[in-house]
C-alpha cells in the first residue's frame, strides 16, 4: 500500500481468500497500545525472526524515552530497551505485558562494548502513519503529479562536509511547473514534503507517485541566506506529469 522511508514503516496488503484455511486459524490481530504512557522500567517483550530462525522471544525493560538516532540519513524519536533485538526481529513487535504493541523493533547499537541496547518505534508515532498509507489509493499514471525539479541527495557525510542540511538539494527547476510557479528555487534544499520527511530523491519521488495533479501540498525547504540556512514553508498546487518534459 506504501511507505514512509522516514520513519522506517510499510504497509503490505494481503487478500484474505489468497491465504490458506490453516494460517487463517493460526494467524491472530495484534491489540495496539499506548506507547505516551510508557515509564522506564516496564516490562518489554520483543518478538520476531531472529537471525532467520523462526519465530522468537525476548525480554527486558524499557531503558529510556524518546532516544533520538539516525539509521541511513533517516532521524527517528524511539524507544530504547535491553530486549535482545537481532537481524530479522526488524520489524517485529515491541511487546508491553499486556501483550499490547507498544513499539516497531527497528534497529540495535552493535559494538563490543556494547550490549543491550535496542530501540523500538514508538507505536503511537505509527499508527496517525499506518492509518495514513492503509487509506492511500494508487494514482491512475494520466492523473500523476509533478513537481517539475531536478535534484541530488545530501547525505549526513555530504552534509557534514559542506554545512548543508540533510536532503535534496535542487539542482534545477522546470520553467513554468509546480516548482518554479510557486517558488521553489536551484539552491534550496527539500526537506518534507506533503508531510514526511525526506532525506533523499527516490523518497520525494515516492511520494509524488501517491499525489494527484492538482493537488495541494506543503514543501518546507531550506534555503541559503547569509551563510545559514532558513527554513521555508511553501504551499504548492502540483502540475501533470503530462506536462512533464524531458
Amino acid at each position: 500500500k506504501g511507505t514512509s522511508p522516514s520513519s522506517d514503516l510499510a504497509i503490505i496488503s494481503v487478500k484474505l481468500n489468497e491465504l490458506s484455511a490453516a494460517t487463517l486459524e493460526a494467524i491472530k490481530v495484534a491489540i495496539m497500545g499506548d506507547s505516551k504512557v510508557l515509564k522506564v522500567g516496564e516490562p518489554t517483550i520483543a518478538i520476531g525472526n531472529a537471525l532467520g530462525y523462526g519465530q522468537s522471544v525476548t525480554t527486558g525493560v524499557v531503558s529510556a524515552l524518546d532516544r533520538s538516532i539516525t539509521v541511513e540519513d533517516v532521524t527517528c524519536k524511539v524507544i530504547q530497551t535491553d530486549a535482545a533485538i537481532n537481524p530479522g526481529n526488524s520489524g517485529g513487535a515491541l511487546l508491553n505485558i499486556k501483550g499490547e504493541v507498544i513499539g516497531i523493533n527497528s534497529s540495535k547499537y552493535a559494538d563490543a562494548e556494547v550490549e543491550g541496547i535496542g530501540f523500538a518505534i514508538p507505536i503511537s508515532d505509527a499508527q496517525p502513519i499506518i492509518d495514513k498509507l492503509i487509506t492511500r489509493e494508487a494514482v491512475d499514471p494520466e492523473q500523476q503529479a509533478y513537481l517539475g525539479l531536478y535534484g541530488v541527495d545530501v547525505s549526513e557525510e555530504v552534509s557534514a562536509a559542506y554545512k548543508m542540511p540533510v536532503g535534496v538539494y535542487v539542482t534545477q527547476v522546470v520553467e513554468n511547473q509546480a516548482a518554479d510557479k510557486y517558488g521553489i528555487k536551484a539552491g534550496d534544499v527539500i526537506t518534507k514534503f506533503n508531510g514526511e520527511a525526506v532525506t533523499k530523491m527516490e523518497q520525494l519521488q515516492e511520494q509524488l507517485q501517491l499525489c494527484k495533479a492538482g493537488d495541494k501540498v506543503e514543501v518546507v525547504v531550506q534555503r541559503p541566506e547569509n551563510g545559514q540556512y532558513k527554513s521555508t514553508t511553501i504551499k504548492v498546487k502540483l502540475s501533470s506529469i503530462n506536462d512533464k518534459t524531458d
